[in-house]
């Protein structure tokens, strides 16, 4: 279902302007696709009411990947799945800030981490942090779009997609041409991604799902981050607002899957759900910061209500690892 514009739309961007300023909104009145998507990752100024802040979710993405609500991907993955491996020589593209990439830095069997982001405000951060932390130089940053770099074949052990393929077009090329000629043998994929509609045009049923849960959430804390509007009602993304805002956002997302399965098999492939709290706790995930006992029963209510969701639904973000096909670890 392919909604052109929304009253989520309308809110949206009347929020974008207090928070950002009209000089950001008129910013994306421009044909420059590239610069409009490398605006929407240079938030410089503002700090962000997102779902993945409050810290039960993140326990429960953990658990779902992991088994443990304290052990994260990062640490499941260098301990469970690759723990034998030696000297391993790791891409991360579309890095954003390397929040992760600095978790993998820790761990002895990494002998080198490129990070690779079209933001250069988001990497001379990450550049900024590396300086002060890591001692062994493991850390490399480069600034370019993915589709204007080359991968060294034969080269990687790991690639990692942390939140970022859904921004990237052609994701068959890039993923079964590229991707797949630079990992050495025995090297993986690894993705933590959201796999859901393009352009998060969900459908009917999900949107109604979606309200339903959103009345589960007290008055109290459906109050929008940094104004005095109330999230009454969720409508979903128009088209419009979606590729003016940022166009790499979710533009082959749904195709995800099927293409990384066409030369990939899953060593692990983990839904991990947000098909509800994504769209419940934006832009009123601040009133879950910090918790307390009742906020923690209000989020516990959304959990089961997404968990029975997702027993009759495929999940919008997917955490997997995938290695070539008749190919094994070693």
């Amino acid at each position: 279902m392919v909604r052109l514009i929304t009253f989520d739309d309308i809110t949206e961007t009347l929020l974008k302007i207090k928070q950002r300023g009209i000089l950001f909104f008129l910013s994306k009145f421009n044909f420059d696709g590239k610069s409009r998507t490398i605006s929407a990752f240079n938030k410089s100024s503002i700090i962000s009411s997102n779902w993945w802040n409050i810290e039960m979710v993140k326990k429960r993405w953990n658990k779902k990947i992991s088994g443990n609500y304290d052990i994260n991907f990062v640490e499941f993955l260098m301990k469970k799945i690759i723990k034998e491996k030696s000297k391993i020589k790791m891409i991360s593209l579309g890095s954003g800030k390397c929040n992760y990439e600095f978790d993998f830095m820790k761990y002895n069997n990494i002998s080198e981490i490129l990070c690779l982001d079209i933001s250069e405000f988001r990497i001379n951060g990450a550049i900024e942090r590396a300086k002060k932390i890591d001692k062994n130089n493991k850390l490399q940053f480069i600034v370019k779009d993915v589709k204007d770099y080359n991968l060294k074949e034969n080269y990687f052990d790991l690639v990692l997609f942390n939140n970022s393929l859904h921004h990237f077009k052609n994701i068959d090329y890039l993923l079964n041409k590229n991707v797949f000629k630079s990992l050495r043998k025995g090297g993986i994929v690894v993705i933590n991604e959201y796999v859901g509609p393009n352009r998060l045009q969900f459908p009917k049923d999900q949107i109604i799902k979606i309200n339903e849960a959103l009345n589960l959430v007290p008055v109290k804390y459906k109050k929008r981050f940094n104004s005095k509007m109330i999230k009454s009602k969720f409508y979903g993304s128009g088209i419009l607002r979606m590729i003016v805002a940022d166009p790499s956002e979710c533009i082959e997302s749904e195709t995800i899957l099927s293409n990384i399965h066409k030369k990939f098999c899953p060593i692990i492939e983990q839904p991990i759900g947000g098909n509800i709290l994504m769209n419940v706790l934006k832009d009123i995930s601040h009133n879950f910061i910090p918790l307390d006992d009742e906020k923690k029963k209000i989020l516990e209510k959304l959990f089961d209500f997404e968990d029975k969701y997702l027993e009759q639904n495929t999940s919008d973000f997917i955490f997997g690892v995938y290695k070539k096909l008749d190919d094994t670890l070693s």
